[in-house]
């Protein structure tokens, strides 16, 4: 799933906000895998849209997990994922993001606090995932 935007503001802040939410989510990530029985890799990806996949192999079993969709939900207010969109690249459908306020002050500056805990949030929901379907 890919957001569009509902103002130019809005792709305005998420422009702002994308990267350090990246930044929080491999980082959690990094350090969930530290504690679980999952390995993780990480992949380039060119298709729909340029991003990143978490590769996650256990024994016989893998899970591909699109990063887009983790930070777009650090970064709004709105956007929840579902187990699918998460878990594959290539859904089309479109969503409309409103930007998490919050996480910017009225002179721009980044809350990392905040991010920080919806990055750990999102990472967490991962791996609870992982453990309840797979």
């Amino acid at each position: 799933m890919k957001p569009q935007f509902k103002t130019r503001l809005a792709w305005d802040k998420a422009q702002i906000l994308m990267q350090p939410a990246l930044i929080r989510i491999l980082d959690n990530i990094r350090k969930q895998l530290e504690d679980s029985q999952w390995k993780g890799s990480f992949k380039d990806v060119t298709h729909p849209i340029p991003g990143y996949l978490l590769c996650l192999t256990q024994d016989d079993r893998s899970v591909e997990v699109d990063i887009w969709q983790l930070c777009y939900q650090v970064v709004s207010n709105n956007y929840t994922p579902t187990f699918q969109n998460i878990f594959s690249a290539d859904d089309q459908s479109s969503y409309e993001l409103e930007i998490d306020d919050r996480l910017l002050d009225e002179t721009g500056e980044i809350d990392w606090h905040l991010i920080e805990a919806k990055a750990q949030k999102s990472v967490r929901q991962i791996f609870d995932q992982l453990k309840a379907n797979i």
